[in-house]
């Protein structure tokens, strides 16, 4: 018996492929024939407005799960277009919850709670705000690993520092078992030193706590999500959809789903 590898897809800075990846390795592991559930934890509902489901349209969201105590499969969404992956949406309705949850009973592990006895899936993967706040200290209590997309510039390893001592004390208070899934570089630009730089660097301080994929610096990257689509079925032949094959392929090599 198992239950789903939970990941959470965290970098407290704006701007470094965190949906993207969340977005694009869910339809990566969807094609490999796995069950995944993606949870946008973000207010912003950019996760599920790139898997074409309008956030304003929505009677149901994440919020109502978090806040409210609402079933997470009552909220669900499947994503006809990519079979196996499903989608727990949210909306700017979410944008007041920091607020409402800390007066709430458990406030750190609401989402933890919710996700507790999910059987139906093989990975959840939690896409949180750009922010270190309540919500996402609740994805990283529900986690079982923690994957941080970092891009390919000058202050890319500036708020690593933070995130990795946020990692550190909800591990010592709140969830000892989270682990690092690993770092994935993003928007690495072949034709820049920098790019190339960077990687050199946090391969140095990192070793193998870097996936080995890189994701390039894509414009189909950045168009696919205002057609709802993920980049696999955007652009499915192109370099960055490959790379998120390969980033699927390593993590699956690192992970697996957790016995019960």
């Amino acid at each position: 018996m198992s239950r789903p590898r939970v990941i959470t897809v965290c970098n407290q800075k704006g701007g470094v492929g965190k949906t993207t990846t969340a977005v694009s390795l869910g339809a990566a592991l969807a094609e490999r024939g796995l069950r995944v559930l993606l949870v946008d934890c973000d207010p912003q509902g950019n996760a599920t407005s790139g898997l074409g489901v309008r956030p304003a349209d929505l009677s149901n969201s994440i919020y109502d799960v978090i806040v409210l105590g609402q079933p997470l499969l009552e909220v669900a969404v499947k994503i006809g277009e990519v079979p196996g992956l499903t989608l727990v949406p949210s909306n700017v309705s979410l944008a007041g919850s920091e607020l409402e949850l800390a007066e709430l009973p458990l406030r750190e592990s609401r989402l933890k709670l919710a996700l507790d006895g999910l059987e139906d899936y093989d990975y959840v993967l939690l896409d949180t705000p750009p922010s270190l706040g309540l919500l996402t200290v609740n994805c990283l209590v529900a986690a079982d690993s923690l994957l941080i997309p970092l891009q390919c510039e000058y202050y890319a390893l500036e708020g690593l520092s933070l995130l990795t001592q946020t990692q550190a004390l909800v591990r010592q208070s709140l969830n000892p078992a989270l682990t690092l899934a690993g770092i994935v570089l993003t928007l690495f630009d072949p034709r820049t030193i920098l790019s190339s730089q960077v990687v050199s660097e946090v391969r140095r301080r990192f070793g193998d706590q870097a996936f080995t994929t890189v994701i390039p610096r894509s414009v189909r990257l950045s168009e696919a999500p205002s057609h709802g689509l993920p980049i696999t079925l955007y652009e499915p032949a192109g370099r960055a959809a490959a790379a998120y094959r390969a980033l699927a392929d390593e993590l699956l090599a690192r992970t697996a789903p957790v016995a019960a």
